[in-house]
């Protein structure tokens, strides 16, 4: 098991506030991390910082936007002063627009999903390939959270979608030409997994034809993505770049067959 230990490291989350992040930052604190989290809520990020400390682990937590240059700066900078050199970043913040097609979004919608879910992961990314380069600690590791949307095509998901569609390229993308800078770049694509914002439409009246179209015949937990996310933060992908990992319980398999 010390091939997925994390001891040592150190790793940032953005979005860490609640759902997907504040689980991940669970995770990773008890695989050994050192583990910033960033979010604007800095209420339930301190409550969060609280409990992993309270613990035995190693947090602190960072306002952050993602979507304002300065701010992700100064999220970077803040890490390493904390923690030293951050070893992984996990660009996991994003947002939705609620279940509206391309012709019923306006502009401020597109812009808010888009500039969340892509531009601030891109943004981010370059910050952190840049101070890996300037440090010359000679290796990093970035992780973006994905959606099984950016595979499937589905009505009233869009501009959600295209953004995580484009994270996906986005990820080979870094992973291609971050190489020089010894930089890994995989994402981690969860399925309909159940959280807090999920639970209102899958555990409505169509719960039962949402769990048909799932093979495995259930909707995720998220301790189902511990393993993976695991996989990627630690030296056990080593070799992996480039990479998606899809967690869905074979949705995306039934969908294409």
């Amino acid at each position: 098991m010390d091939l997925f230990s994390l001891k040592g490291k150190t790793v940032a989350v953005t979005g860490a506030s609640s759902g997907f992040g504040s689980h991940f930052a669970g995770v990773l604190s008890d695989a050994g991390a050192r583990v910033v989290l960033g979010a604007r809520r800095m209420d339930k990020i301190s409550a969060r910082v609280e409990s992993l400390n309270a613990a035995g682990g190693e947090a602190v937590g960072i306002e952050l936007d993602v979507t304002a240059p300065d701010s992700c700066a100064g999220f970077l900078a803040e890490a390493e002063k904390q923690f030293g050199q951050v070893d992984v970043l996990i660009n996991n913040a994003g947002v939705e627009a609620g279940a509206k097609t391309y012709a019923m979004i306006d502009e401020d919608d597109w812009d808010h999903v888009l500039d969340t879910n892509l531009k601030a992961a891109w943004r981010l990314s370059k910050m952190y390939t840049e101070a890996v380069a300037k440090s010359k600690q000679g290796s990093g590791n970035i992780i973006n959270i994905a959606s099984i949307t950016a595979f499937r095509t589905i009505k009233g998901q869009f501009p959600y979608a295209v953004s995580k569609a484009a994270l996906v390229k986005a990820t080979e993308i870094i992973a291609l030409e971050g190489a020089r800078y010894g930089i890994r770049a995989n994402a981690l694509a969860p399925g309909y997994i159940l959280t807090d914002v999920s639970r209102v439409l899958l555990e409505s009246e169509r719960s039962d034809s949402f769990v048909k179209s799932i093979p495995m015949r259930r909707y995720g937990e998220f301790e189902d993505l511990n393993g993976p996310l695991l996989l990627l933060a630690s030296d056990a992908s080593a070799y992996m770049t480039g990479s998606v990992i899809v967690v869905d319980g074979g949705h995306l398999c039934a969908e294409l067959g």
